[in-house]
């Protein structure tokens, strides 16, 4: 069997792998700092304030770093939203992110 070829490329992806820039580690806390903008419409702790402005509070960082990417890179258009967006980092999304994502929810049945 011949493993040359294969064997070249799972190098080559690893070398790749191995050099890229570490990701960034989210933190909340600086996403609660970096929140301080989205407290008009969608609450100091992430409930929304205004009647259209969704709850941001114990929504997954997955789903919330997907939107907001989404939002600046112009994949998903508001026009308050794709101008708040525009000028966050990634590291600035996985921040906010993780801020609301901390925020614990609590549901009561009626």
């Amino acid at each position: 069997m011949r493993h040359g070829p294969a064997l070249a490329l799972l190098g080559a992806a690893l070398t790749a792998a191995a050099s890229a820039p570490a990701a960034h580690a989210a933190d909340a806390a600086a996403g609660q700092k970096k929140a301080q903008a989205c407290t008009v419409c969608h609450g100091a702790q992430g409930l929304g304030a205004a009647p259209d402005a969704p709850h941001l509070a114990g929504q997954p960082a997955q789903y919330l770093v997907a939107q907001l990417r989404a939002y600046r890179d112009g994949a998903r258009k508001h026009e308050v939203m794709s101008l708040m967006a525009k000028p966050l980092s990634n590291a600035d999304i996985d921040d906010l992110a993780a801020w609301f994502a901390s925020i614990e929810v609590q549901l009561k049945a009626p």
